[in-house]
């Protein structure tokens, strides 16, 4: 299964994420995880994502795109994957088509984790708490201010990219809001369709021509 994971900060995708990598055996692709892996690596694309980094300056949708598409290459991607924070705006979106296309590797399923913005806030407060209970240390985006801007900022570039995949006939819309089981469930009932549609000879990969 070849899976794209959307919602805004807090919304629960690096725990459904996990979810999918123990169920399904499929590598959880994360943007932070891939930028910090290539540059490490001292890949070509690496190093120029590196030196932009210690500019100051952000790393180009085409960048971004090209060590993605050097982490698919990776034998682990074979029978799948996980894209978790990618694309996040049109122009990746449409990149990632161009790579997967000649990849001959198409997306599945496009899952979008719905929530509700006040009670993501609450969300964030009640993680927050926990991990001072604890003694751990609280995350720096575990803060209610730095929440809305994050999600403002991510309403203010998804809505294309939503749109894009809801053209294609990919997206599916879960509530992010129930407990982590529930929301688990629900995906799990999406791919389960969608592994039924594709075996059945309905060629998702034909959207991709």
């Amino acid at each position: 299964m070849r899976i794209i994971l959307l919602g805004p900060p807090g919304a629960g995708k690096g725990t459904q994420a996990q979810y999918l990598v123990e169920t399904y055996g499929i590598p959880h692709l994360s943007t932070g995880d891939m930028l910090r892996s290539a540059v490490a690596a001292q890949t070509e694309i690496g190093k120029k994502a590196e030196a932009l980094m210690t500019a100051g300056q952000l790393v180009p949708d085409d960048v971004v795109a090209g060590i993605v598409a050097e982490r698919l290459e990776r034998p682990d991607c074979k029978t799948g994957f996980i894209l978790d924070g990618f694309p996040r705006t049109l122009v990746q979106a449409q990149e990632l088509h161009k790579i997967l296309r000649a990849a001959a590797m198409p997306i599945d399923v496009v899952i979008s984790l719905q929530v509700d913005e006040h009670a993501l806030g609450n969300r964030i407060e009640g993680r927050a708490m926990e991990a001072r209970a604890a003694g751990r240390e609280v995350r720096s985006d575990d803060n209610p201010e730095v929440l809305k801007r994050r999600v403002s900022e991510y309403n203010g570039k998804i809505s294309p990219v939503v749109e894009y995949y809801d053209s294609l006939g990919l997206l599916h819309a879960v509530n992010g809001m129930g407990d982590i089981a529930a929301v688990s469930s629900l995906i799990d009932a999406i791919l389960s369709s969608t592994r039924f549609s594709i075996n059945s000879g309905q060629q998702i990969a034909d959207r991709f021509k």
